[in-house]
């Protein structure tokens, strides 16, 4: 029976498009999708950055039911449940040195938006409520809540409705220069006087915080180049500003450390992850904080409420119950480890495609790449959406389109067999389209 597709109204989706033809997926098993027809494709994209463990592990459907048996459901405000609680310590084992507290969301989208009143609030409490101004970057992507696409660099995300909050752009860091770079390219040494132009038009007591993923994901995989990371750390600490990873992607492995920030040996001071932490089975979010923030708020009266802030579903026993159990296979299974192994065949495989028809450039890091094309003649996007149609329909691969990008994030349980098939079959793809 063919699905109906008219009641649907999918979110960042050409919907007409869809219903003309639809790409239908009904099942999940490991490195595997099975579509309505049947067909077994490789997941090259985790779901949607999400699924690193892999799709249908036995041992969250297990942790899921048994928990929806005992608790499905308890409120987070005023009252607690122990996995709540469980899984924050477990989190905080995890992260960075001195981002001891966790806020939980469902999405990415709350966790930025949770980032940033945090960090607005912060400066409120600690006199300086003049530093509302938020800084992000040109490219940047930080979910849809009206926080997030203020600081966000994308522009079909936010023309629509506004700007929200004060904010001003960093430049993105994309260099043609640097096209076909393995890993971190070359640093342009103009490329953070920028920071120091806006911080001297604004001035830094107005300035709360800078927010940037530290690996670009939804705009087609932006590596940073080596050491901006770091001076945008020492950049900030010297004008008091917060400094805020957007971890959503990055967080739990995809890169090979269980966070970005230790990855690039830079402290923020605040973390903000999604996607991966459930391994995509459960929608929910957490947000890092250092302990120089948590104790801001923790002053006067102990019976008052230290941030009026929260969701219904804000650490979830479900979710926690599928959190706890994906941490567990992230641990028994050594996947960061297995992905940093990993992560050198990655690269060779994606860089093997540089010689195919139209391709413009080759970006990666850990197992996160992105396989630039030159813009079809009907214009930006085109070529690469047809691949994407060719990979699902013809050559039984799900890869990901961000304009005229194809970007490869795979579940960290992957073989080198099967990001060799899943580059090969990409290549036979991107070739034939021409």
């Amino acid at each position: 029976m063919k699905t109906k597709t008219s009641a649907f109204w999918m979110p960042f989706t050409a919907n007409r498009k869809f219903a003309s033809q639809p790409k239908m997926i009904e099942g999940g098993d490991g490195m595997y999708y099975t579509t309505e027809d049947g067909r077994k494709i490789i997941d090259g994209t985790a779901g949607l950055w999400c699924c690193n463990a892999g799709h249908s592990r036995p041992e969250i459907v297990e942790a899921v039911s048994s928990q929806i048996k005992k608790l499905d459901y308890a409120p987070s405000f005023q009252l607690g449940h122990p996995k709540a609680f469980e899984l924050a310590e477990r989190l905080v084992a995890l992260s960075p040195a001195t981002l001891d507290h966790v806020f939980f969301t469902n999405s990415g989208s709350e966790s930025v938006d949770t980032a940033l009143k945090i960090a607005l609030a912060y400066q409120q409490l600690r006199g300086k409520g003049q530093k509302q101004r938020l800084i992000g970057r040109e490219k940047g992507y930080h979910g849809t809540g009206f926080g997030g696409i203020s600081v966000g660099g994308l522009g079909n995300n936010k023309r629509f409705f506004g700007t929200a909050l004060a904010t001003d752009h960093l430049p993105h860091t994309l260099n043609s220069e640097n096209a076909f770079s393995r890993g971190l390219p070359e640093a342009n040494k103009n490329q953070l006087a920028e920071l120091e132009a806006i911080v001297a038009l604004h001035d830094a007591s107005t300035i709360a915080a800078v927010i940037v993923e530290p690996v670009v994901g939804s705009a087609g995989v932006i590596v940073p180049p080596q050491g901006y990371l770091k001076k945008l750390r020492e950049l900030c600490t010297a004008h008091d500003i917060l400094l805020i990873f957007d971890e959503v992607i990055t967080a739990f492995g995809r890169i090979g450390s269980a966070f970005a920030a230790q990855e690039f040996e830079v402290l923020p001071d605040i973390i903000t992850t999604a996607k991966a932490l459930t391994s995509g089975v459960i929608p929910m979010g957490a947000v890092f904080v250092s302990n120089e923030i948590h104790e801001t708020f923790m002053k006067g009266p102990e019976n008052a409420i230290e941030l009026f802030h929260g969701y219904t579903y804000s650490g979830h026993p479900v979710a926690a119950a599928a959190a706890l159990a994906c941490l567990d296979i992230y641990e028994k299974e050594k996947l960061f480890e297995h992905s940093k192994a990993i992560s050198t065949h990655f690269e060779d495989a994606a860089h093997g495609l540089a010689n195919c028809a139209n391709v413009k450039d080759v970006r990666n890091y850990g197992l996160m790449a992105a396989i630039e094309l030159n813009s079809g003649p009907s214009g930006v996007g085109t070529r690469a959406f047809d691949v994407f149609n060719k990979c699902f329909f013809e050559k039984d691969i799900l890869v990901r389109v961000t304009g005229d990008v194809i970007a490869l994030s795979p579940p960290l349980i992957a073989s080198e067999q099967e990001i060799t098939q899943l580059f090969s079959k990409l290549a036979e793809a991107i070739n034939e389209t021409g």
